[in-house]
């Protein structure tokens, strides 16, 4: 018979003790809240009067229900007041100690079978489970910060773990209108596991001066629609915290991707802790404020530099394929004159008509009128003569993704264009370098590299090699801006940013899988649900294409040589099995073609 959970102690009223609180008051549960003092308490009592007055102010909740929530709440300094409890969650900071601590001195005032929950969110459940004497009726109860707005809950079961304590817990989280996955003891859990890599592994990009704090969030944010980037949530999650949560799943995992950047500690010694202290990877108007403030690292507007810019009226494209087409139109659309080469009448004529098809349905959804349509078409040109492409300002190479065939694309625009004009590659993971090795000018050319649908994303990377102009640069940036483009600048390595911080997170959830520590639809839940992503990694590995992912995955390995880089087995037998995602209807799901 399923256990009834109508009393809730919780230990811990800061920030997260004090949510999960307001969790269970919302429905409906009487809560007892435990904390070290009268001060505590009041602070506790703040958060919560606080988070239900936003409520309130935003039309979520009821004056009157607000009342009754906060009236279900008895907060007390005792542990020994949690002897009516039916079951008690520990939410103090995560030490090791003080958690066991609690737990052991709990396990002696509440009954028998009342079920002892942590809230940690790194450390070994199992640890503190051997520190009382229900080691069975341990579980781990990790909710995501707002607790009143995140509806991800961990559940994390232990060898000891009784298999009724696991289903009751998990039927209980879904009646809080939460999303229960169930997963074992390991740091991280699901996660922080996949999180907390991609996090450190931009702390290290951002170390070495790869890019800027602005555009490495920038890339993520519009290249990814992820709600944050990562430097940004480091300092709303604070460094600290976040630092204490590598330095765990490091020594559980001795993997290098859960190794702590000695920036980390850098910037905890110095007190740059983060919103909560002011000021972390970017500057706050005062501590615990989201609004970020200019400091002496804000990048100056681009009107202030002074590097020259270069005139960009006529713009050429190489290549008919989808990626072709898409950027044709976007610099269409922009005003700019643009000639579309295509190895035959065919394929230019193909990619023409595509670009026709796309504007005709902006023009049945409100979003173009007749005319611009026409104006739009009115500016491209099509051709199959690169020579047709001597006078124009700027090229971008969109044809195969395979070296040979763009090196011999560079070394023919060499010969024909004229001085000045920039030569740009859309490659997504092959050198820049090689393009520009292949040319007599090669401080003329630059990668730009579009994301898929070019029309639609936002994103662009700008790949500077170690010879590309400065000026030549600039212009390309201030021309993504013309094109209503977020510009973000990066050197010639593989994976630019997007690729090198995406592509070994989807690897680790892949090799998640592969351990079977949690299924794919659980770790797909619970990245959407606990991290607000807009697709879980098997949902976007499948829309990619896992032939694409490998190859990628592939050249990161092969250029920075980390082991946690290596491409996970799984992933190299679904692909040889011809298991490629949507595009063949069998992926890590199957599909209705």
């Amino acid at each position: 018979m399923a256990r009834e959970f109508r009393t809730v102690g919780v230990v811990g009223m800061g920030t997260m003790g004090a949510g999960i609180v307001e969790v269970f008051a919302r429905n409906g549960l009487q809560v007892i809240a435990v904390e070290v003092d009268d001060k505590a308490i009041e602070a506790g009592r703040k958060h919560l009067e606080v988070s239900t007055g936003r409520a309130v102010s935003r039309g979520k909740l009821s004056q009157e229900d607000a009342d009754a929530l906060l009236a279900r709440i008895r907060t007390t300094t005792s542990l020994a007041d949690l002897a009516d409890a039916d079951l008690v969650v520990e939410a103090v900071p995560e030490s090791l100690e003080l958690k066991a601590q609690i737990f052991a001195e709990v396990d002696k005032v509440v009954r028998p079978d009342v079920v002892l929950a942590s809230n940690t969110s790194s450390l070994s459940v199992t640890e503190l489970a051997v520190r009382t004497g229900r080691p069975e009726k341990v579980v781990g109860m990790h909710f995501f910060n707002p607790a009143p707005v995140q509806r991800l809950v961990e559940v994390v079961r232990t060898v000891v773990t009784e298999p009724d304590v696991i289903d009751d817990i998990k039927a209980f989280a879904a009646t809080l209108d939460k999303v229960p996955v169930v997963i074992g003891d390991r740091a991280g859990f699901i996660a922080n596991a996949l999180l907390f890599g991609y996090l450190n592994h931009a702390v290290k990009m951002y170390a070495e001066r790869y890019a800027t704090r602005e555009d490495l969030d920038a890339a993520m944010r519009y290249g990814c629609g992820y709600p944050m980037g990562p430097l940004a949530l480091l300092d709303l999650i604070g460094l600290d915290t976040a630092y204490e949560i590598l330095e765990t799943m490091y020594a559980e995992s001795r993997n290098l991707m859960h190794a702590p950047n000695p920036l980390f500690k850098q910037m905890i010694t110095a007190g740059l802790l983060g919103r909560k202290s002011g000021r972390g990877f970017y500057t706050y108007e005062a501590p615990h404020s989201p609004k970020i403030v200019d400091d002496e690292l804000t990048p100056k507007p681009a009107q202030e530099d002074d590097v020259p810019l270069r005139d960009i009226a006529r713009v050429g494209v190489v290549g008919t394929g989808t990626m072709a087409t898409g950027i044709v139109q976007v610099f269409a659309s922009a005003g700019f004159d643009v000639v579309v080469r295509g190895r035959s009448e065919s394929k230019v004529e193909g990619a023409i008509g595509a670009i026709r098809k796309q504007l005709d349905k902006a023009v049945v959804r409100g979003k173009l009128t007749e005319e611009q349509r026409a104006e739009t078409l009115g500016r491209i040109t099509g051709t199959t003569r690169l020579e047709d492409l001597s006078d124009v300002d700027l090229v971008v190479e969109a044809v195969a993704e395979e070296l040979d065939v763009k090196r011999a694309v560079f070394s023919a625009l060499d010969e024909i264009c004229k001085p000045g004009t920039i030569l740009a590659t859309t490659t997504s993971s092959l050198p820049v370098v090689e393009c520009a090795s292949a040319t007599s000018r090669p401080g003329d050319v630059i990668g730009m590299h579009f994301f898929n649908p070019a029309p639609v994303m936002k994103l662009v990377e700008v790949v500077s090699t170690i010879t590309t102009a400065k000026e030549v640069a600039a212009t390309v940036r201030a021309l993504c801006e013309r094109l209503g483009k977020v510009p973000v600048s990066c050197g010639d390595r593989a994976g630019f940013i997007v690729n090198a911080l995406l592509f070994p997170y989807l690897n680790d959830a892949v090799k998640m899988l592969e351990a079977h520590y949690a299924t794919a639809d659980d770790i797909d839940a619970a990245m959407k649900t606990g991290c607000a992503l807009p697709m879980g990694p098997f949902e976007l590995l499948d829309v990619v294409g896992l032939d694409v992912s490998l190859a990628i995955q592939r050249s990161l390995y092969r250029e920075f040589r980390v082991s946690g880089f290596a491409p996970a087995p799984l992933l190299e037998h679904l692909v040889t099995a011809g298991r490629l995602g949507r595009k063949t209807g069998h992926g890590f799901r199957d599909y209705t073609r």
